[in-house]
């Protein structure tokens, strides 16, 4: 019955944490996390773990392909070198600074780059969560950090694991070789298997099959990857980012529409029952430290959270006067950021469940028999830097948004705007060929042309072109009573299935038609 009341409470966990948060103005991954490490106090749900596989095979692809498929890849191609800095170097030399902070502390050396691999990267998950109100730009750049960074520590992670248990060498053509094969295996694999999921999903043109193939592929590529040994995490970013371009022209709008609700309300699941996983594992990792070890491994969670900031914060500031320094091409100064806003990236580094997994995926034993050393320190330290990062960076990053006052970032407002009315626009004029094509009576086509001439008045009243409050005053009425004349449809139907006039079935019919509808007024903006 565990399993059954582990959903349930974590349900009901979840809930409250995202109605707590929204009513106090707290980011909910906050609270999820105290409740998660409150939940850790009931005996019965202490048998409860969060295996590393579930993350690694389960939870990671699907997250990481949607925010791949989400992410804007013009962005990383502007960008791109900086992207790579931060989601290769960054992690290894964030990986060796803690390995020698650590090491002085008193852990070997192999335990060490364990521990730096383990909470060298920043997670996608806890930056999608806490870095909203930051400029696209910002966003961007964290979310294509976190997409990659996993993979290089991966390979760290593997390599120090390895030396340490005595089943690995450390040689520079080895090293070479390993970095070598994740990254390009891994990119191949992304690219093989979205080749694979468009010929696919040009198959099955359905929705609900479509998005079945759409399902199978991060899973996929994760597997294809770890077949050949590459990265995983990489196979799982490339075929999204491949298939986040293909699938507008792939894909019909009702395959769209649901493949969209699946992935926020599945992935929305996912985040927070990881937030909360991560909060009872914690719990968890205090309780097998006692005494000395506990106290050790306290001060070990505040300096090495201290060394991941540090390290952030000059490489960020360092690397950038380097580049500055070497590459003084025009289109490299329009890339330039301001010290604000590179001060506000470097304090959303947050790290998250893919580190608690890569430090409870250390094994149990050498290849002696001997148990793994600091093994139980490993885990504690990496889930005290978890909470450490989410709670303080949490909450000083809002703070530090208001001091940087970055500038209002237009640039999704201004391209909508241009979107919008260059396809109304292109509408109109496809209109007269079109109508005489289908052979469409002209009273339909000057119902469609003043419909869409309308439309084409709100968009440019609503951004400013035009000063025409009357055309949105008509556009907030035609609105509001739409949604009351849909109410009051809605509750005709409903009457009538009540007096059993109608069935079920075609209540679910003529329902399904009125929340589209529904949907599709209440997101119109009418400001």
């Amino acid at each position: 019955m565990l399993g059954l009341e582990l959903i349930v409470v974590l349900g009901l966990a979840l809930l409250l944490g995202e109605r707590i948060g929204h009513r106090l103005g707290i980011a909910p991954p906050l609270l999820l996390l105290v409740i998660g490490a409150l939940l850790g106090f009931i005996p019965a749900l202490r048998e409860a773990h969060l295996p590393p596989e579930a993350v690694l095979l389960l939870f990671l692809p699907a997250l990481l392909y949607w925010e791949s498929i989400t992410t804007s890849l013009r962005q990383i191609r502007r960008d791109l070198r900086g992207i790579v800095l931060t989601g290769t170097v960054l992690v290894i030399v964030t990986a060796g600074a803690v390995a020698v902070v650590a090491h002085v502390l008193g852990l070997g050396w192999g335990p060490a780059w364990v521990l730096g691999a383990a909470v060298a990267p920043t997670d996608a998950t806890a930056v999608g969560a806490f870095a909203k109100s930051l400029p696209r730009r910002n966003v961007t750049l964290l979310r294509a950090e976190s997409l990659i960074n996993d993979g290089t520590a991966l390979v760290v992670y593997g390599l120090a694991v390895g030396i340490t248990v005595g089943g690995e060498h450390l040689t520079v053509p080895h090293v070479t070789w390993l970095f070598l094969v994740s990254y390009v295996g891994g990119i191949a694999a992304g690219v093989i298997t979205a080749w694979l999921g468009i010929h696919v999903r040009r198959l099955f043109t359905e929705p609900l099959p479509s998005n079945v193939a759409a399902v199978i592929t991060p899973f996929a590529a994760f597997l294809l990857a770890e077949l050949i040994h590459a990265s995983g995490v990489l196979a799982v970013v490339t075929a999204g980012l491949i298939m986040s371009q293909a699938s507008p022209r792939l894909t019909a709008a009702a395959t769209r529409r649901q493949g969209e609700e699946f992935w926020a309300l599945s992935t929305f699941i996912l985040n927070g029952v990881l937030f909360l996983l991560v909060g009872m594992e914690t719990q968890s990792a205090v309780r097998g430290l006692q005494g000395t070890d506990l106290t050790y491994a306290l001060i070990a969670v505040g300096v090495v959270s201290a060394v991941l900031v540090a390290a952030r914060f000059v490489f960020l500031f360092s690397v950038v006067q380097l580049i500055r320094l070497l590459d003084r091409r025009p289109q490299q100064r329009l890339r330039r950021m301001n010290h604000r806003a590179r001060l506000v990236s470097a304090l959303s580094g947050f790290r998250g469940a893919v580190s608690l997994a890569v430090a409870l995926s250390v094994p149990m034993t050498l290849d002696s028999g001997a148990p793994f050393p600091d093994r139980d320190t490993i885990v504690f330290v990496t889930s005290g830097v978890i909470v450490t990062t989410l709670v303080v960076q949490g909450l000083l990053l809002p703070v530090v948004v208001r001091w940087a006052r970055l500038p209002k970032d237009t640039a999704v407002r201004e391209e909508l705007f241009l979107a919008e009315t260059t396809a109304t626009e292109e509408a109109l004029k496809a209109l007269p060929q079109l109508t005489e094509e289908l052979g469409v009576a002209p009273a339909v086509a000057d119902r469609m042309r003043e419909e869409y001439e309308v439309h084409l008045q709100v968009l440019r009243a609503r951004d400013g072109e035009t000063d025409d409050e009357d055309v949105l005053r008509h556009e907030r009425h035609f609105t509001a009573l739409r949604l009351e004349l849909l109410a009051t449809k809605r509750e005709a139907v409903l009457r009538l299935r009540d007096e059993r006039e109608i069935d079920d079935t075609v209540l679910l019919q003529v329902q399904r038609r009125l929340d589209m509808e529904e949907v599709r007024l209440s997101r119109r903006p009418v400001e």
